[in-house]
């Protein structure tokens, strides 16, 4: 009597533990009413596809067990360790138990885009991680985990901690498995020694062969695992994968040589060291490929090493030590001297320098004092200090760039999407080409034949092949991030490679984005801020009116005016009322009884204000001097200008000039008018000028140019240019990451070094070109060594040592993707 089986997992089915359920109307058999739950779900889902991409008898389990307590996840206090923003959308990565294949792939994705409320579930088999995107209104993420657990899945929130121990044991493993192959291949030489001094024509030839058999068969059994798993899992799913060749000429050869071994023929040989030292070999390469690949996205790791693991909270007046992650908003966290800060918050207590060349690339430390804000991750120096958090972990900036870099990390660019499609065919064609050179040659000798098709099995090498763009991709963006440019995927660097028109904000881009007041002018009078003179009265009225009005504005020339009353310590009136303020134009309120309107001359001209004509040819002076202007009416009757300037970032000329070398057109955006835009161009050596542009227009000018062909990558700070950086082919934006310049912009600048937009455009076309590189040296390498392998001039042995070398070259071209920033230090 056959043994039974469980219908979802293939498991041996105990008679004592049987458990019966009906599906589609026939009588099934599984080994646990996990299995039959699971079942039963994936059938009531009508997803029953599953089972024909995972045939009976596979490497599936029985359910893992569903964590308890789900309904915790479902508080936002817990979410916001794992949430990047706790809205009506939220999207989260989790960590998945008991994926197996693609075919599990498949399930969990139909099954979870069935449920009402999922936006969007995208399964990482290799990482085993889950990125799910719900509107939480209409679906709790306890839902989501409880619906994994009915298909058959365990989930959890995504550590990335716990993901970096995973790997260590993946690459453990793999040690050991290469170490047991060592251990046989050692003892195998002894016997291939004797066999070949003589012992294989004497009496003691089958006890030798009997013991390289018992050698060879652990080994192959242990070590050859992940090759056999491998394959299997790709035929499973119509997939021919790399290990695929490999699987087929570890089993040819040693077959062969179980049956010269047990059929006793004196005309054949033994090749059981042939199979263990191509293991052997194999596995070595693919260890130092792991170990490389670990350094290579070690930029990830060094970030998080940035953040603390504990922090000093102070609670009922005592200190107490916890881990970070139990630390609540609203506590209060003490910094001793020399300790990084292990949190975002405000300073309430206590003054020091902090160092924050980890987010600025400031070298110098700052100061920082009660009501300052800190970052964790930045080192604090001689002075003691009080801090109440005020953001959750996820949402530092240093968590905020610890996400980025994951996903670029993880992401696909386009070039690679064609190389996985093609790496199906390349084994194909290996697989053909093997066969052929067997029928080629087992006329001359079977042996002979079987070697040189082993040969042409493992010398090919799809891994080269595989590993061209994602090893880029990976040195590309940790290197990146290092140097304080954030690319958030594979997609943007291969983008930016093939800009040809790169259009820069002004303000805050191209110039400090700091204003200062450098002079005031009245009808009958005017007062110079580089002069030490104190400003007559009526202009110290004039700034204390106009500063009660600008205090209402975000805008940069109004921080301009209130520094300015500061410095003359001019306190603003009280009496602000009917504030408005128009994007683009001005703003308008009444002070104090009298209405004041501050703005541009368009702006007065809406509000039939009276013109003063000597400030028309006033204001045209200094915009050819590249200095804007604020005109300021009181009571319907125009009565000041205020000369607003904004210096030129040093690096700026320096960088419009190497572009415009490399071929580039250039373009300034500007809201200012057009002569001051002008003459900042000028300034800067030259390029096209599009002024007086609102900020909700900025967008629809990267929308014509793109309509003209163009490839436009934007260059702005991350606030007023958003729509822009989104209708870009690339967005660049400037800026600490800490704003919405992450959530608009395709690369982030962690600080105002112009420098940098030079550089992630040469990271970019590095990158591309070394990915060309990559898979032009996957196929030199088969070109030259496949004829060799199917001439029989390749051994098996040589083959397995070349195999990896390819893997090894590919890594070691991506890793000179670093050589781009010999010279720069890092941020």
């Amino acid at each position: 009597m056959s043994e039974q089986t469980c219908f979802h997992c293939g498991l041996p089915v105990p008679p004592q533990d049987e458990v019966i359920a009906e599906i589609e109307g026939e009588s099934q058999s599984f080994c646990c009413t996990g299995c039959k739950a699971v079942c039963e779900a994936i059938y009531q889902a009508g997803l029953e596809g599953f089972y024909q991409r995972t045939p009976e008898g596979t490497c599936l389990a029985p359910p893992p067990d569903i964590p308890d307590e789900l309904g915790l996840y479902d508080l936002d206090e817990v979410q916001e360790e794992f949430v990047g923003d706790l809205g009506e959308e939220r999207d989260i990565h989790l960590l998945v138990e008991g994926i197996h294949c693609a075919a599990c792939v498949w399930l969990i994705e139909h099954s979870l885009n069935a449920l009402p409320g999922i936006i969007q579930a995208q399964v990482n088999l290799s990482g085993k991680r889950l990125h799910v995107k719900w509107h939480n209104n209409q679906v709790s993420l306890s839902n989501i985990i409880n619906r994994m657990g009915q298909i058959g899945y365990a989930a959890v929130p995504y550590d990335p901690e716990a993901a970096e121990g995973a790997l260590k044991r993946q690459n453990r493993s793999l040690l050991y498995r290469m170490a047991f192959a060592a251990f046989g291949m050692m003892n195998l030489m002894w016997i291939s020694i004797a066999l070949y001094a003589g012992a294989s024509e004497g009496e003691f030839r089958d006890m030798f062969h009997w013991v390289g058999f018992t050698l060879a068969t652990p080994v192959l059994l242990y070590s050859g695992f992940p090759f056999y798993k491998g394959a299997w899992a790709g035929l499973r799913n119509f997939h021919l994968g790399m290990d695929l060749p490999i699987a087929i000429g570890a089993s040819i050869t040693y077959l062969y040589s179980v049956y010269v071994t047990v059929t006793g023929t004196t005309t054949g040989e033994v090749y059981f060291d042939t199979v263990v030292n191509f293991l052997f070999v194999i596995l070595v390469g693919r260890y130092l490929e792991a170990i490389s690949k670990r350094q290579a996205v070690a930029a990830t790791q060094r970030l998080l090493d940035l953040q603390p693991k504990v922090a000093t909270v102070i609670r009922d007046g005592d200190e107490t030590i916890v881990p970070v992650r139990a630390v609540g908003i609203g506590e209060t966290v003490l910094v001793r001297p020399g300790e990084r800060v292990p949190v975002d918050g405000d300073v309430i207590r206590g003054r020091s320098n902090i160092d924050e060349a980890m987010l600025t690339g400031e070298s110098r430390p700052v100061a920082k004092e009660v009501g300052d804000k800190v970052s964790a991750g930045t080192m604090n120096g001689s002075g003691m200090l009080q801090v109440r958090m005020t953001g959750s972990l996820k949402k530092t900036a240093l968590g905020r760039i610890i996400h980025l870099v994951e996903e670029a990390q993880a992401s696909k660019a386009p070039i690679q999407c064609v190389a996985d499609r093609v790496v199906p065919w390349f084994v194909a064609v290996t697989l053909g080409l093997a066969t052929l050179t067997f029928l080629w040659w087992q006329s001359t000798s079977i042996e002979l034949a079987l070697l040189a098709a082993t040969s042409v099995l493992i010398i090919t090498c799809p891994c080269a092949f595989g590993l061209a763009t994602p090893m880029s991709i990976a040195v590309a963006s940790g290197l990146g991030a290092k140097y304080g440019i954030l690319v958030k995927n594979g997609e943007v660097l291969e983008s930016l490679s093939s800009i040809n028109h790169v259009v820069f904000d002004k303000t805050g881009t191209l110039t400090e984005g700091k204003l200062s007041v450098v002079a005031v002018h009245l009808a009958d009078a005017e007062w110079n801020s580089q002069s030490n003179a104190v400003p007559p009265d009526r202009i110290k009225a004039l700034i204390r009116d106009l500063a009660s009005l600008e205090r209402y504005s975000e805008h940069p020339t109004a921080q301009a005016v209130l520094e300015l009353a500061e410095a003359l310590e001019i306190n603003p009136s009280t009496t602000t009322e009917d504030f408005e303020s128009r994007p683009g134009h001005g703003v308008s309120g009444r002070v104090g009884g009298k209405y004041l309107l501050a703005g541009n001359g368009a702006w007065l001209d809406v509000q039939n204000i009276e013109r003063e004509l000597y400030f028309d040819g006033l204001a045209d002076d200094l915009d050819h001097s590249g200095i804007g202007s604020i005109r300021l009416a009181v009571d319907g009757k125009e009565i000041a200008l205020l000369a607003i300037e904004d210096r030129i970032r040093p690096q700026a000329a320096g960088l419009i000039e190497e572009l415009k070398a490399e071929g580039l057109e250039l373009t300034l955006l500007s809201g200012d008018r057009k002569p001051v835009a002008e003459s900042i161009a000028a300034r800067l050596g030259g390029m096209e000028v599009i002024a007086e542009v609102l900020p909700e227009d900025k967008d629809q000018v990267i929308q014509r140019l793109q309509q003209g062909a163009k490839r436009v990558a934007m260059v702005g700070d991350g606030v007023n240019d958003a729509p822009a950086l989104v209708r870009a082919n690339v967005g660049i934006a400037m800026g600490s990451g800490t704003d919405v310049s992450i959530a608009s912009a395709d690369i982030v600048l962690m600080n105002a070094e112009l420098e940098k937009v030079r550089l992630a455009i040469g990271l970019s076309r590095r990158t591309l070109r070394t990915i060309r590189q990559n898979i032009g040296i996957s196929i030199v390498y088969n070109i030259i060594m496949v004829p060799l392998a199917m001439a029989a001039i390749v051994t098996p042995l040589v083959a397995a040592i070349s195999m990896p070398l390819s893997s090894l070259a590919v890594i070691g071209n991506s890793a000179r993707i670093r050589t781009l920033f010999k010279g720069v230090k890092p941020r």
